[in-house]
């Protein structure tokens, strides 16, 4: 397993006032006294090389982070090997939080792209619960919408067929690229391999293959440079029987 990871940056390259997230319609806009401590709360930035790992199952972290830009993905694996995917990440995903409430993380995070993430002092937590009811509620909303994203994937890996789950992970992940901003309204292009899919779809990779194959001849999406091209969310929901993401804005750590 490998881990590229660079040490965190003491200077913010990105400040936060010149987060170019935050001016997203996506995210929710915040009070001065909130930006000012998220400002602190800061320690700089960390460039990630994709396949580096970024937390690891078992291991305690001393930071949290957000994805500034990239892609990422949290896994769990057997002892044999065996690699579950849970879910992936996109800028304004926030990165560790279950190893602040359980001392320990219960999964791991590897970069699916090369990633820049923001780095938080996990100490410094408390004083965001105790001073700043509203990035207190930011942070449950966001630990919710976690938990909401796991149930749609038990739904689909214990009832939606083959094609439906394919359909529904890649409608899912091409919601979530357009809910950045209007200029991802055509086709969508995501960092993923058919053995991301089959880990995330639970399928065997000769079986992944086939069902994506289905939606591919349909022209719902394409294979480029290694990626795959989403180029009809809207046709994947219908088939996955998925009503989207249901969110109109969203809390930004």
């Amino acid at each position: 397993m490998r881990d590229r990871r660079d040490r965190p940056r003491n200077v913010k390259q990105v400040p936060c006032e010149k987060c170019p997230l935050r001016p997203l319609p996506i995210f929710r806009e915040f009070e001065r006294s909130e930006l000012d401590f998220v400002s602190t709360f800061k320690r700089g930035e960390l460039f990630v090389e994709r396949g580096a790992t970024v937390l690891l199952e078992g291991s305690h972290s001393a930071h949290l982070y957000t994805v500034l830009s990239g892609w990422g993905f949290r896994y769990k694996l057997l002892p044999d090997g065996r690699r579950q995917i849970l879910n992936y990440l996109v800028p304004g995903d926030l990165i560790g939080l279950q190893s602040s409430l359980l001392g320990v993380m219960e999964h791991s995070v590897e970069a699916l792209s090369a990633m820049v993430l923001c780095v938080f002092e996990r100490e410094r937590l408390s004083e965001l619960y105790e001073n700043f009811p509203g990035l207190a509620f930011d942070v449950t909303w966001i630990a919710s919408r976690e938990e909401q994203m796991l149930d749609e994937n038990l739904l689909s890996v214990g009832r939606r067929s083959a094609v439906e789950r394919a359909a529904y992970v890649l409608a899912f992940l091409g919601a979530r690229v357009r809910s950045l901003g209007p200029e991802a309204a055509g086709p969508i292009t995501i960092p993923i391999t058919q053995q991301h899919i089959a880990d995330t779809l639970g399928l065997s990779l000769v079986h992944t293959n086939r069902t994506l194959k289905k939606l591919a001849d349909r022209r719902l999406i394409s294979w480029r440079d290694g990626a795959c091209e989403v180029r009809d969310p809207d046709a994947l929901a219908a088939i996955a029987r998925w009503s989207g993401l249901g969110e109109s804005r969203r809390p930004l750590i």
